[in-house]
């Protein structure tokens, strides 16, 4: 383009000094430097949370529930009990890889299946009206409620664990999908169908992109649920030669082992912070810039 034609130029002003000019105005790009509020906002609100557990530790058990301070221990404890001491370490951590294997587990099949049923109620109303109540009735049940009927049709093993982890999680998969399979744009769709594309064409190169936000969200989603699930899990069904994380700490109870108790619980939490932040990186690599949830 001419410089008597580019808007961006000045008559007697020379065009490199402008484009330079223009250069610097443009505000920076995300990744041009490192954004240190990204960590210092987790890092205060981490601080914080350790002084006010330290506080309900000292003090605050006893004057807002009645209840002694070694009921909720010290940070300095748990670490040295549940994390410096080798035996109590080991078991938890143990504990812990069992509990991840049945939470990866569970979260591959609720994928799966919560994507299948997603694209069948996106494709007829009818599957739609068939099988989406019943999606939320098995999100509201209490596991609790139907821990015989699980415990009745499952024999020991990691099966009734599974079916607790799928349960609890597959709705945000399930829901979150279709959402994004019905979001695509309706302009879109008659150019399709103006082409002819079959329904299988339609899913691939039209639905599925443009619900990919919404899906890798419910993924996120489940990721966490699916950590909860297999917890739970292992709290009714503990038979079966695994001692997962919930095992561990529900025995830990029994002795009254409050750091241990404890140290369990943050290795749960680290483990669904762990889980949820890989697939959050996940959804930058698949989705990529293209869409604003992922900038």
């Amino acid at each position: 383009m001419s410089d008597l034609h580019n808007p961006f130029i000045v008559p007697g002003e020379d065009a490199g000094a402008v484009e330079h000019h223009i250069l610097d105005a443009a505000p920076p790009t995300p990744n041009a430097k490192f954004q240190w509020s990204t960590l210092i906002g987790p890092l205060v609100t981490f601080v914080l949370f350790l002084l006010f557990w330290q506080y309900m530790h000292e003090s605050g058990m006893r004057t807002f529930f009645d209840k002694p301070g070694f009921m909720l221990p010290s940070p300095v404890t748990v670490v040295d009990q549940a994390f410096l001491t080798a035996k109590a370490r080991g078991k938890l951590i143990n504990g812990l890889g069992w509990t991840a294997l049945v939470a990866s587990i569970g979260l591959a099949i609720t994928i799966v299946l919560g994507m299948t049923l997603a694209m069948i109620m996106a494709r007829a109303k009818w599957a739609e009206h068939a099988v989406y109540p019943y999606l939320v009735a098995l999100q509201a049940t209490p596991v609790l409620a139907i821990v015989p009927v699980i415990a009745a049709v499952f024999p020991d093993g990691i099966g009734p664990r599974l079916f607790v982890c799928v349960m609890i999680s597959i709705f945000p998969v399930a829901s979150n999908t279709l959402f994004g399979l019905l979001s695509a744009d309706s302009g879109q769709h008659d150019l399709f169908t103006l082409s002819g594309a079959s329904r299988f064409t339609r899913l691939r190169k039209l639905q599925l992109p443009a619900a990919m936000p919404a899906i890798f969200t419910g993924f996120r989603i489940s990721a966490g649920l699916s950590v909860i699930g297999a917890v739970v899990g292992e709290q009714f069904f503990r038979s079966g030669g695994m001692p997962g994380i919930g095992i561990v700490i529900e025995e830990y109870r029994q002795k009254i082992r409050f750091p241990q108790i404890y140290g369990g619980l943050v290795l749960v939490a680290a483990l669904g912070i762990a889980v949820f932040l890989f697939f959050g990186w996940l959804t930058k690599v698949v989705v990529g810039h293209w869409h604003e949830s992922t900038r």
